[in-house]
């Protein structure tokens, strides 16, 4: 159990646990299933982590010495290392009292990656072989792993990914030495070879084993390095051109190296940063925005005191007001309040009935955010009641009125006036 609490601990900092993607159905000899469709996962963090899975490394100890990695060769830690018995054994045990539902499995670098490598993919193969194990299993890929041993984990794992961790390779260099950007792509390229491949063998076998069925997913971290928001979502928008690459994660860079000089201090992560990260990076997989419409060379960091799709509404006042009863499902989306459920609704729903504010508010439309920005039945000059959008305020005057009180307090909070007083020998 002293093992497992300090590999526990130190895995909390790779965010880029998923569990969703892969559908593994019950069947007779074989232990656990994961739920069709929507994923295993039950109960979500407050910040959207996820908590069902048990999320462990094989050992924290590690050849290589990354400035940001609390898990790095110099760091004066506690450290363990589980057998691959141990590991197996108490993912088990585990599952079997209901704790957890799947399993997020990483380890350190130990001799070279290889050696890592072969260890975490005969815990997985055991487990799906010996054990029967049928559940959910999320699987860290070691940089610089040969193809064979990605090629055998990728047939037991669900899910295979491997972090980037920061966007630029001048960066990367300066904060881990000994890690490259080639040694992170190409591991990905190779798995990503294995799905396609995989896709075209179950169009000819039916009963083809299924080779990394929920894809890739891989994280960056914000805050450790001077990149801007522009940097990393260009790196994400061209991890998501690859057909296997499921989800990037963003993580704010929180200070555990205080002693690096190569490291920023932080006296707490950039959480606001991150979430408009998320924002935008939502932004980009399902509201068809372009990431060059996010951000740009005059814009390189998201605003923080508006979310990605406000600030890009407020910088094109000419887009507005659109007509919910006649604009496309596009031209809905990019409205400020209207998500992607509520714009199906509308555009279904127009169709037999002229919508008004009254049926935005049932579908689920954040009035206080959308009625600058459209027009809809009452809300027409047909009608008495004054139409009074983002043109009419100006992008300006209106950016206040949708600012929440809780995010106007830390605004006045960080223009507080200071007064450096001078020593009295010095007035």
């Amino acid at each position: 159990m002293e093992k497992l609490r300090i590999l526990a601990e130190s895995a909390k900092y790779d965010v880029s646990c998923s569990s969703s993607g892969t559908v593994r159905k019950g069947k007779q000899g074989m232990v656990g299933n994961t739920v069709g469709g929507v994923g295993i996962c039950h109960s979500f963090a407050d910040d959207g982590r996820c908590i069902s899975l048990l999320k462990v490394m094989l050992t924290n100890y590690c050849m290589y010495d990354c400035a940001y990695c609390i898990n790095r060769r110099t760091n004066d830690i506690k450290r363990a290392t589980l057998s691959v018995s141990e590991l197996e054994e108490i993912t088990m045990e585990f599952y079997r009292r209901n704790y957890i539902e799947g399993l997020f499995l990483s380890s350190g670098v130990v001799r070279n990656p290889d050696y890592t490598m072969e260890r975490l993919t005969a815990i997985v193969r055991d487990l799906r072989t010996v054990h029967r194990f049928n559940g959910y299993i999320h699987l860290k890929t070691i940089p610089g792993a040969s193809q064979e041993l990605l090629q055998e984990a990728g047939r037991y794992a669900d899910r295979m990914s491997i972090n980037i961790e920061i966007p630029k390779e001048e960066s990367l260099k300066a904060l881990a030495p000994e890690k490259n950007h080639k040694s992170i792509f190409l591991p990905m390229s190779q798995i990503q070879q294995g799905v396609l491949e995989n896709k075209e063998d179950r169009k000819k076998f039916r009963y083809a084993p299924r080779f990394v069925p929920a894809g890739q997913s891989t994280q960056m971290i914000v805050g450790a390095t001077k990149e801007s928001d522009l940097d990393i979502l260009k790196m994400s928008n061209a991890m998501y051109q690859q057909p296997s690459m499921r989800r990037v994660y963003y993580s704010g860079y929180v200070s555990v190296n205080t002693y690096d000089p190569r490291l920023p201090v932080l006296k707490q992560p950039p959480l606001v940063r991150e979430n408009r990260l998320y924002q935008a990076d939502w932004l980009m997989r399902f509201y068809h925005f372009n990431v060059d419409e996010i951000v740009d060379d005059k814009h390189t960091h998201l605003d923080l005191d508006v979310d990605p799709k406000l600030g890009w509404a407020l910088r094109h006042p000419e887009f507005f007001p659109v007509d919910i009863n006649s604009a496309s499902y596009e031209e809905i989306l990019r409205v400020p309040g209207i998500g992607v459920k509520s714009a199906v609704l509308i555009v279904n729903s127009r169709r037999f009935n002229r919508i008004t504010s009254y049926h935005l508010k049932k579908m689920g439309v954040v009035m206080k955010k959308a009625k600058y920005f459209i027009t809809c039945g009452e809300l027409t000059s047909n009608f008495s009641q004054p139409i009074i959008g983002i043109n009419e305020l100006h992008p300006e005057r209106l950016r206040p009125l949708l600012i929440s009180k809780t995010q106007q307090k830390r605004i006045a909070a960080e223009q507080q006036l200071s007064f450096d007083f001078q020593d009295e020998g010095n007035s």
